[in-house]
C-alpha cells in the first residue's frame, strides 16, 4: 500500500499559528483601512454557477477557472455546473445585479477572502491566495477613481509597505492607440492580452506574439511595443493620440486621476504608464497596478469596469475598484511574524497550591481584555516555563511562587528587557492593563 501524503495539495498551504497570526493581523489593518474611507463588509460563497464566471477574463483567464463538476446521478457527465470564485468583483457584479434596490447608492464595499486560480503553481504563485477588495458602485465620478487608489495606498502604508509605485492608464486610451496603429477592432482584445505581457516577457518575445498569434504586420506589432516601453513612451503616446477622440479622453481620465489621487498617494509615486494594460476583459476606462521594490509583478491592482454588471443580466451602471495581493504583501512587510505578539501575559504555574489564584489571575486578565494563558506542561520549573513564555512571544510573565505567596505580590517580568517587578496581587490587573496600553 502505498504510504499516505500529507502536504496540501499543490498550490495551497498550511497556515500555523505564526503564520496565520501575521496574515490576521494584515488583514485587520486593511479592515480598518477601508471602513476609515467607508467601504461596508460584503461576504460572497466560495463558488459561483459557471455561467456567472466564464466570459468576464478572456480566453486566458477563462482557462485558469477552477471548475466544479456536476454532483450525483449527474457526475458521470463530466459536466461542470459550478466553479470557484477567480475573483471577487465579478461575485460583486452579480450582488448589485441581484439586490441593486436594497443597496445603497454609490455603493462602496470591501471584502476578503480566498480566490482560486486553475494556474500552474511556482515561487510566489498560488492556486488558492487571498485578495482584499474595495470598490464603488454607481458613480462615474473621477473621485471615486481616485479614492479606491488612495485606500489601496493607504493600505499598503499602513502596513509599512511605503517603497511602492502606483502605475496609471486607460482601456480608452489604449483603445485609442490600437485605432491608430490601425488594428482591427475584433482582435484589439487579444493585441491587449499579449501586450498584458509585457512585464513578464522581452519586447521582442511580445511583438514575435503579436505577429504570430494575432496577426499583425511585423512593422506594426514591433512599432507599437517599442512606443510604449521606450523611454519617452508618454509623449509617444500622448503624439499619437491628438487626432483619436476615444485616445484624448482616455488621456484625460489619467491626467485626472493622478492629479486627485497625488497627495494621497505622493506624487512622486503615481503616475502615467503605457505599458500597463491589464488583460482582464471587463475593465474600460482607467486601470492601475501597484509595483513594489524587490517584488516582481504587482502587489495590488484594479480600474474601472462600467458594463460588467449590466453583462450580468443587472443595471448598466458605473464601477470601479481595486484589489491588494495578502501574499504578496506578507512578503514585504518590513515587521514580520516578531512584531505580532502571541500573548499579553503568560502565567507560570510554579506549585499546585497555587494552581486555584493562577486560575483568579488569568480570569482577572482576560476580562480585562489581556491574551493571557497558563503553562500547562508538566514541569514546575521556572526556567522551563519561562523559556515557553519566551517562544508564546509573551510581553508579560508572570511567577507566582512560594515567596510571592508570603509577600501578597505577584513577579511581573518583562520579556523583551528582562526587568522585574513585585506587584501587590489586588494592582496586579490595572498595573498590566497600563503596562500593555503603552507605547512600546
Amino acid at each position: 500500500m502505498a504510504s499516505q501524503r500529507f502536504e496540501p495539495a499543490s498550490g495551497t498551504r498550511d497556515f500555523l499559528a505564526d503564520d496565520l497570526r501575521v496574515r490576521n493581523h494584515v488583514f485587520d489593518v486593511i479592515r480598518g483601512v477601508f471602513e476609515r474611507y467607508g467601504f461596508e463588509p460584503l461576504q460572497t460563497p466560495a463558488f459561483e454557477r459557471i455561467e456567472t464566471l466564464t466570459g468576464k477574463y478572456g480566453d486566458e483567464g477563462d482557462k485558469l477557472i477552477f471548475k466544479i463538476l456536476r454532483r450525483g446521478e449527474h457526475e458521470a457527465s463530466g459536466e461542470a455546473d459550478l466553479a470557484l470564485r477567480y475573483d471577487m468583483t465579478v461575485p460583486l457584479a452579480r450582488v448589485v445585479a441581484a439586490y441593486g434596490s436594497q443597496l445603497p447608492a454609490p455603493y462602496k464595499r470591501y471584502a476578503m477572502g480566498p480566490v482560486w486560480r486553475a494556474d500552474r503553481p511556482g515561487k510566489g504563485r498560488f492556486r488558492e491566495f487571498a485578495q482584499c477588495d474595495v470598490d464603488v458602485v454607481g458613480s462615474a465620478s473621477p473621485l471615486a477613481d481616485a479614492e479606491v487608489v488612495s485606500a489601496v495606498a493607504t493600505a499598503l502604508d499602513a502596513l509599512g509597505v511605503s517603497d511602492f509605485r502606483v502605475l496609471v492608464n486607460s482601456r480608452r486610451a489604449l483603445s485609442g492607440l490600437l485605432e491608430v496603429y490601425g488594428v482591427p477592432a475584433e482582435v484589439g482584445g487579444g493585441v491587449l492580452i499579449t501586450l498584458d505581457k509585457l512585464d513578464k516577457l522581452s519586447p521582442e518575445a511580445v511583438a514575435r506574439e503579436l505577429i504570430d498569434v494575432r496577426q499583425l504586420e511585423a512593422a506594426t506589432a514591433e512599432r507599437l511595443v517599442a512606443d510604449v516601453v521606450a523611454d519617452d513612451s508618454v509623449d509617444r503616446m500622448r503624439a499619437s493620440l491628438k487626432d483619436s477622440e476615444e485616445g484624448r479622453a482616455g488621456l484625460t481620465e489619467i491626467d485626472r486621476l493622478v492629479t486627485l489621487a497625488g497627495p494621497s498617494v505622493g506624487t512622486e509615486r503615481i503616475t502615467f504608464t503605457p505599458s500597463l494594460v491589464r488583460g482582464l476583459d471587463y475593465y474600460t476606462g482607467v486601470i492601475f497596478e501597484v509595483v513594489a521594490a524587490g517584488m516582481p509583478g504587482s502587489i495590488a491592482s484594479g480600474g474601472r469596469y462600467d458594463h460588467l454588471i449590466s453583462a450580468l443580466g443587472g443595471p448598466d451602471v458605473p464601477a470601479c475598484g481595486g484589489s491588494l495581493g495578502v501574499e504578496r504583501i506578507i512578503g514585504l512587510m518590513e515587521s514580520g511574524a516578531a512584531a505580532v505578539k502571541s500573548l499579553d501575559v503568560a502565567i507560570a504555574a510554579m506549585a499546585e497550591e497555587s494552581d486555584t489564584s493562577v486560575m483568579e489571575f488569568a480570569n482577572q486578565l482576560r476580562g480585562i481584555g489581556l491574551r493571557t494563558e497558563i503553562y500547562l506542561g508538566a514541569s514546575r520549573k521556572l526556567a522551563r516555563q519561562l523559556k515557553w513564555a519566551a517562544d508564546r512571544r509573551a510581553r508579560f510573565a508572570l511567577i507566582y511562587g512560594e515567596r510571592e505567596q508570603e509577600s501578597g505580590t505577584v513577579t511581573v517580568r518583562d520579556m523583551e528587557s528582562g526587568e522585574q517587578h513585585a506587584v501587590p496581587a489586588g494592582e496586579l490587573a490595572a498595573r498590566l492593563q497600563g503596562w500593555c496600553a503603552a507605547p512600546r
